[in-house]
Formats: structure tokens, sequence, C-alpha cells
């Protein structure tokens, strides 16, 4: 009834097929945007992410779903860590690279994974190329497989399937209906309140200037300092920048709308930038970086102008990014994350099955800890 099968390059299938299928609230996952990664040498052998898309279609050859899949020779760009895991497999003398990994490379955004589009036959859909993902990896002979950010509903099928869930924290705001960012600290404490109110009026007092702009309205100049500042960011902490500046020109200029650049500037001078992707019900903050330091830019670029665009924009969430305690204190409210995990080795298996046991507990304890602490009044 149903054939799966794999494609080296998201080229081989045509963008209007592949973007029907998309949540629109997901850009990460739309055909422009991995089309770039692999057209500007983001991802391939060079970083060890191997494009194997999977593809579901029935027996007229119709496309039903599919999924954005790597080879994967490492674990970098995937913020679900199991370099542990690797490490015992290396211990036992055995190899855990490469494994496949369905993702959004270097994205650790919430978002369906099993790409269907809103038909009624989305969980059977879904169901079928989880299988057929199944018996690719066990006729790969890869070590594991591997769904990362996913969704309640699709996690839960995964996990039908036999697949182990895992649990991870992220920290997501939610707009409950504010029509100004001062409407939003009404609903803070006073001690919050004032605290955002002195951060925000250190940037103003420094003389820094704030321009949003989405992509279609970034110039090449800008895109180029923007570049440099991404850079700079992985080189401090020592990480691999692996987006290019062909790959920001291109989504900018085939998916502008669905990009917000934030430039911070100073004397006339951009010395900071933050990255974010737009969705239909969602802002996703990506990358940050700056020349200079000024007293609290980081917040209001990264955080308070991301948070004043979803309200002015109506859109109903805020994901600006991976980990970061502090950002409970500004608004962001800790939220799990959940992925997917299927393990060849049926005693690898069971030893990360009770792993997961035990750091599901602590995870879920973190979370309620974590709520303690929220900057709301009476929540």
């Amino acid at each position: 009834m149903y054939k799966v099968t794999t494609h080296s390059a998201i080229a081989e299938i045509p963008a209007e097929q592949w973007n029907r299928l998309v949540d629109p609230d997901t850009p990460f996952l739309r055909h422009e945007f991995l089309s770039a990664l692999e057209r500007h040498g983001c991802v391939g052998e060079r970083f060890g992410w191997l494009p194997h898309h999977l593809a579901l279609r029935d027996r007229d050859g119709r496309l039903l779903a599919v999924a954005p899949c790597y080879l994967k020779f490492n674990s970098y760009g995937e913020f679900v860590f199991d370099w542990a895991w690797a490490d015992a497999y290396q211990r036992h003398g055995r190899n855990y690279y490469p494994k496949l990994v369905v993702a959004s490379p270097y994205t650790p955004a919430t978002g369906p994974r099993l790409l269907t589009g809103a038909t009624p036959e989305r969980r059977a859909h879904a169901q079928a190329l989880i299988q057929g993902a199944v018996r690719m990896a066990e006729r790969m002979g890869v070590s594991s497989l591997h769904w990362l950010f996913t969704v309640a509903d699709e996690t839960d099928w995964l996990e039908d399937q036999g697949l182990m869930r895992r649990v991870g924290c992220q920290f997501h705001w939610q707009n409950r209906g504010y029509d100004s960012f001062e409407s939003l600290l009404v609903a803070f404490t006073a001690a919050k309140r004032k605290k955002i109110h002195r951060e925000r009026r250190r940037v103003a007092e420094s003389g820094v200037h704030i321009r949003r702009l989405t992509g279609d309205a970034v110039t090449e100049a800008e895109w180029a300092i923007f570049h440099q500042l991404y850079r700079d960011t992985f080189d401090k902490r020592g990480g691999i920048p692996t987006l290019t500046l062909p790959f920001f020109l291109d989504i900018g200029e085939t998916m502008g709308q669905h990009v917000l650049l934030v430039l911070a500037e100073h004397g006339g001078e951009i010395v900071a930038a933050a990255f974010n992707l737009i969705g239909t019900r969602s802002l996703y903050g990506r990358h940050w970086g700056c020349f200079q330091d000024f007293h609290s830019l980081h917040f209001e670029a990264c955080y308070y102008q991301g948070l004043e665009y979803c309200i002015d924009r109506g859109l109903a969430r805020f994901e600006p990014g991976a980990q970061g305690e502090h950002k409970v204190s500004r608004g962001f409210l800790p939220t799990p994350t959940w992925s997917a995990h299927w393990i060849a080795d049926p005693g690898f298996r069971a030893a990360i099955a009770h792993f997961l046991d035990q750091e599901t507990r602590g995870m879920d304890a973190y979370l309620a800890d974590m709520h303690t602490h929220s900057p709301y009044r009476n929540r």
C-alpha cells in the first residue's frame, strides 16, 4: 500500500510537494531552508550531516509524507545530547556512528518531524513512515535512529512503534492576549517588572538604536556584517560556524518573510544582531552576536524585541533557543521537549531505557522546580 524511499538531496523532491506537507508554523522545515543548507555546504560530508530524506508514497506514486533525515557521523548540531551513549559504545568496542537523525540541522526548535500535511490520514501516514524508517535503519546497519524535537502526538506515535521517549527542557513564552509589551509586564511581579524596565532603559541610555527587518529587507552588506557577528560568537565559544554567508543571503531572498533580523546600531554602525525565524504562530530565536558589550543589550535584542514583535503580530509563542535559566525571570517558562530513539542492539537498548527512566524523573523534578521561579503574579 505504501512505499518509503530515501533521497540524498532534497532537490530530488519538488519544493511544492515538500512544502505542501510542512506545517506553516515551522519555516526551518521548508524546502527553501533545507535546500539552502545543502547547496551552500552547511551540511554534507564535511560536517557529518549526509542527507537521507524519507518520502512515503502510495501505490500511484503520490507523495503522502516526508521527513528530513540525515546519516550522522557525530552528534554536533543536534541539541539532544547523546555523547555519553557514544562513549558507552566505544568502551564496549562498538561503533555508535553512523546513526540516523530526523531533524532540522542546527535548529533545536519544536515542530512536526513527520510531515504529512493537514489530512485525516495523518496518523496512518505517520505510522507508515516510522515503520519504513526503522526498516531502512535495520537494512543500513546503523546503531540507532533518532527523531528530535517532536510534537506531543507524534512522540506518542513514535513510542507506540517501539521508540523510546526522551524528555528535555527549554524555556518558551506563551502569548496570553497581551496588547503591548507593557501589558505583559503588568502580569509580572513588581520586582521583575522593575528589573526589565531598568534593563531596557540601560540600552536606550547607551545610545544604541534597534531596527527590526524581515529578511527580504536586509541588504547584502548587512547580511555580511551579521555573518561576521555569527562567526565571532562561535569562535568565542569554541564552536563551529557551519552556516555560510551564501546560506543567509539565499534564505533572505527565497523566504525573507520568514526571517526576522534585529540589528543594534551605535554611532551609525552595527554592533550586534539577533537572527530569528518567523512561523504563522511562533517566533524562533536562533543566533546572536556582538562586536561591543553594552549592558543588557543581549536581553533587549534576543528577548524583548522578539516579545514585542510577537505581541504586535499576534503570534502565540516565542521559542528563544536552547537552554538558559536566565530566561525564566524574563517571562519564558520551563517547557518540556521530546525526542524519540530506536536502538538496534537489544543490550544497549535496555541500558539506555534504564537511563532514560532515571533521567525523566530528574527532568520532571527540574521542570517543577523551575516553575517556582516564574516572574508572573498569581500563577
